[in-house]
């Protein structure tokens, strides 16, 4: 049987159905630099901020300050004013000045601290994790490290040596490898039971390449975010350090130091502790700002957009 003849319609029966509105415009992905920062606010906040206190530190010479060490006793304890922003303390030194060179010590300190125990971390960090027999041995000498408190083995490190920027950095990092150490222990231990590790070593690869190729890149995440926390800690243990004179030499501007300073006139003179207090505060919320952030960006089980 033939089909049956198609029917034709005339042309002003047949009408198209309208094209509806979009009622949401079209998603663009964020892309690029600008991209990451819009997903994670957090690391924009907090790298701001830092690099804020950076260049604080960096042009000291050229914010209007003047010598920290410029003693003026017929100008002593002098509220905050035009002319001293900040005050002057009991000795006549301009609080400003002061506070803006402490950043130096402060920043560096904690940058120091953070690459130097995450370097020596990652280092004992792998060979416990890939050497078994030295797991043992190794680990229990950083749990030792890390039954005494941070603040107490850099007090006793420090009492040993004197008072200098150098010998606290030492002296910090010392306090602060076990826990680098540790997390990198842990990440190492659960990678090299990877399938893609099994493979390598299948195919004949030298451990030292199965590390540089497989577990070295792994760990750089969690060791990076891990920086972060331990640079915050350093300067909030320097400025401790300072404040009982256990850190760097009271000639030294450091923000420990005015607060240490301050502290007989705080009930009448608080702008002495104030103003070292907030810097302290601000750069250390910078740098935890910027670790919580780096965590969320660089774990994706934390991703906001998952």
């Amino acid at each position: 049987m033939s089909p049956p003849p198609a029917i034709a319609l005339p042309a002003e029966s047949v009408a198209a159905a309208p094209t509806l509105p979009d009622l949401w415009p079209p998603v663009k992905p964020l892309r690029g630099f600008t991209g990451f920062l819009r997903r994670h606010p957090t690391v924009t906040i907090g790298a701001a901020l830092l690099i804020v206190m950076v260049l604080i530190a960096v042009l000291a010479p050229y914010l209007g300050t003047v010598d920290p060490t410029t003693l003026n006793t017929s100008r002593r304890t002098r509220e905050p004013s035009a002319l001293y922003w900040f005050g002057t303390d009991m000795l006549g030194r301009d609080i400003y000045s002061r506070v803006v060179y402490g950043a130096r010590v402060s920043l560096t300190v904690g940058f120091s601290v953070a690459i130097l125990a995450s370097i020596a971390g990652l280092a004992i960090g792998l060979v416990s994790g890939m050497v078994r027999w030295a797991d043992g041995f190794i680990m229990r000498v950083m749990d030792g490290l890390m039954s005494i408190p941070p603040i107490l083995l850099a007090i006793a490190l420090m009492a040993l040596t004197r008072g200098s920027v150098g010998n606290v950095v030492m002296a910090i990092t010392i306090a602060e490898i076990p826990r680098v150490a540790r997390l990198v222990r842990g990440v190492v231990l659960s990678l090299r039971e990877q399938p893609y590790v099994d493979a390598a070593v299948a195919a004949g690869t030298r451990m030292p390449m199965i590390i540089l190729r497989h577990i070295l890149p792994n760990t750089l995440a969690p060791m990076t975010v891990q920086a972060t926390y331990i640079c915050a800690s350093a300067m909030i243990v320097e400025a401790i350090l300072s404040f009982i004179g256990a850190g760097v030499p009271p000639t030294v501007a450091s923000w420990g130091n005015i607060m240490a300073e301050g502290r007989a006139l705080w009930q009448v003179k608080p702008f002495i502790v104030f103003f070292p207090a907030v810097f302290l505060s601000i750069t250390v919320l910078a740098v935890n700002l910027l670790g919580d952030g780096m965590r969320d960006a660089l774990d994706p089980r934390l991703a906001k957009g998952l």
